[in-house]
């Protein structure tokens, strides 16, 4: 596919901003790793030979009696008398990570928490489960929650700023009058009279928080319509009877995308830190769902763990420094000041 002039000007900014960059890449490398986090850290083999056939644990549970066992319960491949029998008659390909995010891991030299050691990397917190399991599976909700939370929110806020800026008038005032009503609600409080009431969940805290995180867009859109309207291809464009739809969309969003794609990946930041502070909080993900903010909060209530804080702030800040770098590079992309390859 061939670029305009534009994009590839564009493109040449954003790759002359060589920390933004790099951080594309090396959060786009981190986010792809995870995505395969049950490949990675799982306390089920990838793969079992048994008997002259092949089992894959990761993807179907099998029951014990499967590997020779008498329970017809779900097989714990950890437990030595259960490995003895497949290494009988076969042999396990286990993942990096011997252990999932809820995994307790059995037979600790200390009690948990317990320190980094070659078998748990990041060592375990107070409830025995591997830290570096937790960090692999966390990232990635975090990440996923983030975006889809900034996917849908800026789909809301860019079609209510376009409607506000485009018809003015009286929709605009009122447009304008509700949103600083509904800004003004204490959301922290209202999310602790609905985790009181129910369990939050992944779908409910992103119902929740997009009630609220749509308004971040608003603004700008707001504003780039309001002048948009009134250039003079846009008043032809109506004056030849195309529908107001179709002038919003084809004339004056693709102005106004400029000014929103530049805001986007510090979007998509303050929604991973929102995710996490709940949860640091315990209003966020039910309890034992991997989560960043639950390994700061385990930070700050065993000290004498300084692994548990230490590691969940490294993660973080890596997480928030990349997508700041990126939304760096795409403001600098979209610069019109900037030539290219990054001079002004």
């Amino acid at each position: 596919m061939r670029l305009s002039p534009l994009n590839r000007r564009r493109l040449a900014n954003f790759r002359a901003n060589r920390r933004g960059y790099w951080s594309l890449w090396i959060f786009a490398t981190l986010f792809t790793i995870t995505l395969f986090a049950e490949l990675i850290a799982n306390d089920r083999p990838l793969l079992v030979r048994y008997d002259g056939a092949f089992f894959f644990p990761v993807l179907v549970d099998y029951p014990e009696t499967t590997f020779g066992g008498f329970f017809p319960t779900r097989t714990d491949y950890h437990d030595p008398e259960v490995q003895a029998l497949i290494n009988e008659k076969g042999w396990m390909v286990w993942p990096a990570i011997p252990f999932s995010y809820q995994t307790v891991v059995k037979g600790l030299p200390v009690p948990a928490p317990s320190p980094p050691s070659s078998l748990n990397l990041l060592g375990t917190d107070d409830q025995a489960r591997d830290v570096l399991a937790r960090v692999i599976y966390g990232f990635r909700i975090s990440v996923l929650f983030g975006f889809t939370l900034t996917i849908i929110s800026s789909i809301i806020g860019i079609a209510a700023g376009a409607v506000q800026g485009y018809y003015g008038g009286w929709v605009d005032l009122a447009f304008q009058r509700f949103i600083e009503i509904w800004s003004s609600l204490p959301t922290l409080y209202l999310l602790i009279i609905l985790a009181s009431i129910i369990t939050p969940s992944f779908w409910i805290l992103l119902l929740f928080l997009l009630l609220f995180s749509w308004m971040g867009l608003v603004g700008v859109v707001r504003a780039e319509f309001l002048r948009g309207r009134n250039f003079d291809y846009v008043r032809a464009a109506k004056a030849l009877g195309m529908s107001d739809i179709r002038v919003m969309a084809r004339h004056i969003l693709p102005n106004a995308m400029v000014a929103t794609l530049t805001f986007m990946p510090f979007i998509l930041a303050g929604s991973v830190t929102a995710l996490t502070s709940l949860d640091f909080l315990g209003f966020g993900l039910p309890p034992g769902s991997p989560s960043l903010g639950e390994l700061l909060a385990q930070g700050k209530n065993n000290l004498q763990a300084p692994w548990l804080g230490i590691t969940g702030f490294v993660v973080l800040a890596l997480q928030l420094t990349l997508l700041t770098f990126i939304g760096e590079a795409v403001r600098d992309a979209f610069d019109p000041r900037k030539l290219p390859g990054g001079r002004r």
